[in-house]
């Protein structure tokens, strides 16, 4: 049986539908499962075990100059690798007129969310096999409930298995097998957390002998990065495609980062990790994984910084 997942961004969204894949290969042995997914988050489904082939589109990119001769070679070298395959079931976990959009390049029956349990009703119209799901889970499970009933298996009690590969560290401090990582950076302002709170939290850091990494992604975000690092005795990683994130990710002892992929990204691979969120309830995508994990603050709850130094002291 061969199964094309339709999950593209954003980062954290893609993690999330992580654990269905692996529900999907436990229940269904056999079972050869493709990703679509935008190409900057590529490495995320490439690390988990069970994702066969991985096909990447760059929309993002693409819808800025749709009638430019190289955007429409791409697209077509796109399309054709959608129809190598015919797919016994396209299962759009976006629940998107964008993302089924996508979905309907390939080549099979497609299948979602219903009309009550998805993000943009009439995408549900596009599919032929249609599931129930509670809106008021955390994504985790609406991905898990989806690709269980969809596929008529019973929806597994365990906890979620993001099913990641834990490779070789990318990068780390010099001569420190033992380190924090800071993720102090986010994709919009409202996001942000006071930065006399990060330094101390790094500081804190410190004081127990660990090294300090802080994360960046932008020119904006690696200035902030580096005022935090210098206040800390931290150090800056150079820049880090999303493989090399995770992979340094996956051996830090402990993350304490913002609502963003990279931190969603070091829980699935069962880091300690406390995700800060400012603008945003952590509720339906707080953060989860395997190790020890805690969701703090909320849309307009800014966590104060006692809360986050009680949660890092606590391991």
């Amino acid at each position: 049986m061969r199964v094309l997942i339709v999950k593209t961004s954003s980062m954290g969204d893609v993690v999330h539908a992580l654990p269905a894949i692996s529900d999907m290969a436990q229940a269904l042995p056999g079972i050869q499962i493709d990703w679509l997914v935008e190409k900057g988050f590529a490495a995320i489904p490439a690390q988990h075990r069970a994702v066969q082939r991985v096909i990447t589109l760059q929309w993002r990119k693409w819808r800025k100059s749709l009638r430019a001769p190289d955007t429409k070679t791409a697209v077509q070298a796109w399309r054709a690798e959608m129809n190598q395959h015919r797919y016994d079931l396209i299962i759009d976990m976006q629940g998107l007129l964008k993302s089924v959009g996508f979905a309907c390049f390939a080549n099979g029956p497609r299948a979602g969310y219903d009309w009550h349990s998805i993000r943009e009703p009439l995408a549900s119209l596009f599919y032929q096999k249609r599931a129930r799901v509670s809106r008021n889970l955390h994504a985790v499970d609406r991905c898990r409930q989806l690709a269980a009933q969809l596929m008529d298996y019973p929806l597994p009690q365990t906890p979620p298995d993001f099913g990641l590969h834990r490779n070789n560290c990318s990068w780390q401090p010099e001569g420190s097998a033992h380190f924090a990582v800071l993720i102090p950076c986010a994709s919009r302002p409202e996001k942000l957390w006071p930065q006399a709170d990060w330094i101390a939290v790094g500081r804190h850091f410190a004081s127990q002998g660990l090294a300090i990494a802080v994360m960046w992604g932008s020119p904006e975000e690696q200035t902030r990065a580096q005022e935090i690092a210098q206040a800390i005795g931290g150090v800056v990683p150079p820049f880090l495609t999303v493989a090399e994130a995770a992979n340094t990710l996956a051996h830090a002892q402990i993350v304490v980062g913002l609502d963003t992929g990279l931190t969603h990204i070091a829980a699935a691979h069962g880091r300690t990790t406390v995700g800060i969120y400012c603008d945003h309830e952590p509720g339906l995508a707080g953060i989860t994984g395997s190790g020890c994990v805690q969701s703090l603050g909320g849309r307009g709850q800014v966590p104060p910084l006692q809360s986050v130094l009680d949660a890092v002291a606590a391991y």
